[in-house]
């Protein structure tokens, strides 16, 4: 099982609340533990006064791993986002809760994106 299909979610709300299995966790749990890493790395370089442009691009290294968390993060949430609108969408029975799932799902993947889009400017 692939950790996309490990990552589940529901409207609830006005948002989607993901449920992620021990595989969907995993690659972010390790990312962050290599991140935590960095961090002691820099902390260690900078009360042994190392040279400043290594500390900056030790900043940079950290920023851009974290970047990647964010963007794993967000792929999950945009993955089930779609899933939860299409599911909404191709729902037979109760029509107008669908459409609202449908609508509340792809304004939550929008709110997402739009939080994203800050971050990285």
């Amino acid at each position: 099982m692939s950790s996309e299909s490990e990552v589940q979610g529901e409207v609830v709300g006005d948002r989607i609340q993901l449920t992620r299995g021990e595989a969907a966790k995993r690659p972010l749990i390790q990312r962050l533990n290599r991140i935590e890493g960095q961090v002691r790395g820099l902390r260690k370089m900078i009360e042994e006064d190392r040279y400043c442009l290594d500390e900056v691009q030790q900043i940079n290294a950290l920023t851009a791993a974290l970047r990647e968390v964010a963007m794993a993060i967000i792929a999950q949430h945009v993955t089930v986002g779609v899933r939860v609108a299409a599911e909404s969408g191709a729902s037979k029975s109760g029509a107008s809760k669908s459409g609202a799932s449908e609508a509340v799902a792809v304004d939550d993947v929008m709110r997402v994106l739009r939080a994203a889009m800050r971050f990285d400017g």
